[in-house]
Formats: structure tokens, sequence, C-alpha cells
């Protein structure tokens, strides 16, 4: 499974491992969809400390990740971002819209 998902009181931490391209951004997505609307959730914490490559189908993955928390009223901080994937995402301008640590 790309998505490993842990509930600890109303936190959410999912962590996406391997590749995260076209093929697999679709089956992250409603990985996390499945998740998020399970736990209900106050706080998601995308750990991407596995990642091995993402394009910008990972971008993607984000937005509705965020966008899915939003509409819950609840945040997201992505964690363990690896360099490339990054640089992917500051190039998109990802980091005025979603929180990084």
């Amino acid at each position: 499974m790309a998505v490993t998902c842990t509930e600890k009181g109303r936190s959410l931490t999912a962590a996406v491992t391997g590749e995260l391209d076209h093929h697999r951004a679709k089956e992250v997505m409603e990985e996390l969809d499945r998740q998020i609307d399970a736990a209900l959730p106050r706080t998601l914490t995308l750990d991407l400390g596995g990642l091995t490559f993402t394009d910008s189908s990972g971008i993607a993955v984000l937005l509705r990740a965020s966008r899915r928390m939003a509409q819950i009223q609840g945040t997201m901080t992505v964690v363990h971002t690896p360099p490339q994937a990054q640089r992917v995402f500051d190039t998109a301008g990802l980091n005025k819209l979603i929180r990084f640590q």
C-alpha cells in the first residue's frame, strides 16, 4: 500500500511511500479520502519521508487532501518532504497554500 495511516485521538498521520506519479496518484487520493472520511480528524499530518519520486500528480494529491481537510474544518501539515519533491512543490507555489515543516 502506498499510504499507511495511523490515528491518535483526532489526529491522523498518513505516510506516503514509493513513487507518487500519475499511475499511483488516484490510489493515494482515494485512500486519503477514505481515511479522512472515516476518522474526521482535526489535524492531518502527511509524512512524505518514504517518498522516492513525485511529479505534478503529487501536487494534485496534496491540494485535494488540503481541500478535504478544509471542508471538515481541519488543518494539514506536510512533513519530511524529500528534496526532489520539495522542488516540485516549491515550483508550483504550494508553500503559499499548504504548511510544510
